[in-house]
């Protein structure tokens, strides 16, 4: 079979680029297809890389793949306002296959200037059996605690709200810092 770390790594490596989109600060009117590498860089670091697009604009009336928002060369600038999901993945035909989708929406970033980034706001923590901590950056690991606070400010009270208190154990131990 597969060697775990093989797939801790690779996992761990999709998270990196799916943190390095998130947390990008970009000049206004920036087109997606311009700043996608940030998603894949930590997977082209080890000769690794996938398939399919980014991510895709997120709309109403249900639909999901809502053009012309995307990380595609096809696709307008970004803007505040518009949602966009932000999926890096990596596959190895016949063993596995792995894609960490969070949804975002662009928003202005707090700099002198008009500059945007993304605030994700799926609010799902992430594996921790597969996140192999010694390959992030601090400031990667700064950006998880930080959506991890996010998410038991967020989520925590809802849960206590509705009396799911095993949903909440749950959630409090899946966003230890």
């Amino acid at each position: 079979g597969l060697p775990y770390h093989a797939l801790q790594e690779a996992y761990t490596r999709v998270l990196m680029g799916n943190i390095d989109l998130s947390r990008l600060v970009f000049p206004s009117r920036t087109a997606g297809g311009t700043v996608e590498s940030f998603a894949r860089r930590a997977l082209w670091d080890v000769g690794l890389n996938y398939g399919h697009g980014t991510g895709h604009g997120i709309g109403n009336f249900l639909s999901v793949h809502e053009w012309p928002v995307g990380f595609q060369s096809n696709n307008v600038p970004l803007e505040a306002g518009m949602f966009t999901s932000i999926e890096p993945g990596y596959y190895r035909d016949g063993e596995f296959g792995i894609r960490i989708e969070d949804v975002a929406l662009v928003v202005e970033a707090q700099t002198e200037e008009t500059f945007l980034t993304f605030e994700v706001v799926s609010l799902v923590p992430y594996d921790r059996k597969l996140i192999d901590l010694s390959l992030l950056s601090p400031e990667q690991i700064r950006y998880l605690n930080s959506y991890y606070e996010r998410i038991r400010a967020l989520v925590g009270p809802e849960l206590r709200r509705q009396r799911l208190e095993e949903e909440h154990a749950w959630l409090q131990a899946s966003t230890e810092p």
